[in-house]
């Protein structure tokens, strides 16, 4: 017997895919796996098929048409082809994550594409399909083209690449972003763009903090937010959350130091610190503001507004720190602070 991958039109009808596996089975083709790709022009059907050594490609071919199927593509296949496409699909995702530059090697194996390329150009109003080929935005720049002679790409495999694409540029994200601070006092703090798995960590480090230290931080009451309302913070939809964590950023159980909000809203965003009471004064508030800063320039934003208790003189002492003009207005016992940002920086996507 001989392992064949056979790709094939058929019409969206009741009874038809039926037809189609009946002429297979007749020629005693046994079908090990089957997937389905919706497209305009039909269901596209991808069989990997065990056949007898006698039947060949041709053969094959009459039997797919015979089963009323159309535009048939057939070649050999291996024994990897084996593994089903969920679990081909989870396998690349696991080489992204321990290996974000190799997302054209990826995106070469999940589609069996004849050549990927880099440009650095966006894809813009072309990105998409064209039968043969495929465009692809990177999130973080320039744009994938993908090309393969036989068989055309469908809908489904580029919701799969442009899934991998979007992976990849998430872990290049965090590990350009995650940094290791070497305080002033020596010790040292690793800083990282936060996700929804760091909830726990967070309700942790509200529940270590002082009354007072969560007053300053939520202007209100002193008890800890709820989290729900955390677990919103930490993914912000505009904006970016950063943690600071004890050790070398290696895994969950690193007890989370400090966090720092950013929240966007029109042109500008609001800024928001919670340092643990025992890494207060010790400069982690200052480098991560300034990291604040930097992301919101970046981001194009024209200013942040940080909103503080009058009392609040740590605080206070971090934003001059900064080095900026900031002009600020008190109402009873509530200072706001503008920092204005960099002119000129560029304009923030999304």
């Amino acid at each position: 017997m001989t392992l064949w991958r056979i790709r094939a039109t058929v019409d969206d009808r009741p009874g038809y895919l039926s037809v189609l596996t009946a002429s297979l089975a007749l020629r005693g083709v046994n079908i090990l796996a089957v997937q389905v790709h919706t497209t305009e022009r039909g269901a596209v059907d991808d069989f990997l098929v065990d056949a007898p050594d006698t039947l060949d490609e041709a053969g094959l071919v009459a039997a797919v048409e015979r089963g009323r199927g159309r535009d048939c593509w057939v070649a050999r296949s291996e024994a990897r082809g084996l593994a089903d496409q969920p679990t081909r699909a989870l396998g690349l995702a696991t080489r992204l994550v321990r290996d974000p530059d190799a997302t054209g090697e990826v995106l070469r194996a999940l589609l069996g594409a004849d050549a990927v390329t880099w440009r650095p150009g966006s894809a813009g109003s072309g990105g998409g399909l064209a039968d043969t080929t495929m465009l692809l935005d990177d999130p973080v720049g320039g744009s994938f083209a993908l090309r393969r002679a036989v068989p055309g790409f469908t809908p489904a495999e580029y919701a799969r690449a442009q899934a991998l694409v979007e992976l990849s540029a998430a872990v290049a994200r965090r590990a350009v972003e995650q940094v290791t601070l070497a305080l002033p006092d020596g010790a040292e703090a690793t800083v990282r763009p936060a996700t929804a798995d760091d909830l726990p960590g967070v309700v942790e480090l509200h529940e270590g903090c002082s009354p007072r230290s969560r007053h300053r931080r939520y202007l209100g009451g002193a008890a800890a937010p709820s989290p729900a309302r955390l677990g919103r913070l930490l993914e912000p939809a505009r904006g970016v959350t950063l943690l600071a964590t004890a050790g070398g950023g290696t895994g969950e159980a690193e007890p989370v130091l400090a966090m720092a909000n950013l929240l966007a809203e029109g042109d500008e965003a609001e800024v928001a610190l919670l340092v643990r009471d025992d890494w207060q004064r010790r400069g982690l508030g200052s480098a991560l503001l300034r990291r604040l800063v930097r992301h919101a320039e970046r981001a194009g934003y024209a200013a942040l507004v940080l909103h503080v208790h009058a009392e609040n003189a740590p605080m206070l002492r971090t934003v001059r720190r900064l080095g900026r003009p900031t002009p600020s207005e008190r109402d009873g016992g509530l200072v706001t602070l503008t920092v204005p940002l960099v002119a000129g920086a560029p304009a923030r996507h999304g």
